[in-house]
């Protein structure tokens, strides 16, 4: 639940940014200097945050990832046999798929 309300806000965020630079890129030449010094410090204020939500976000997956193969190899030390049965059938899998190319 918490990864799709991430998601979700990266991607509310990402929109509104998109929406602000093209506002600013489509009415530069309709708008005041005043007007258009307010679009870009929003949309620079916008691209800052962005980029520090995907920062923290690209160091929790990575985060998780080294978390899941640090399970996958403690696993596969407590129960070798299960590990290359696992490997065998997915490697059977692979090659029945290749062999219908």
């Amino acid at each position: 639940m918490a990864k799709n309300t991430t998601s979700d806000d990266l991607r509310t965020e990402l929109k509104s940014l998109a929406d602000t630079l093209e506002e600013v890129l489509s009415s530069s030449t309709d708008k005041s200097k005043a007007e258009l010094d307010k679009l870009r410090s929003k949309a620079e204020g916008l691209l800052k945050d962005s980029r520090e939500r995907l920062g923290e976000t690209g160091e929790k997956i990575a985060h998780h990832s080294k978390e899941i193969a640090s399970r996958a190899d403690d696993y596969v030390h407590d129960k070798p046999w299960t590990g290359v049965g696992i490997g065998a059938a997915i490697g059977v899998v692979i090659g029945v798929l290749l062999a219908r190319r």
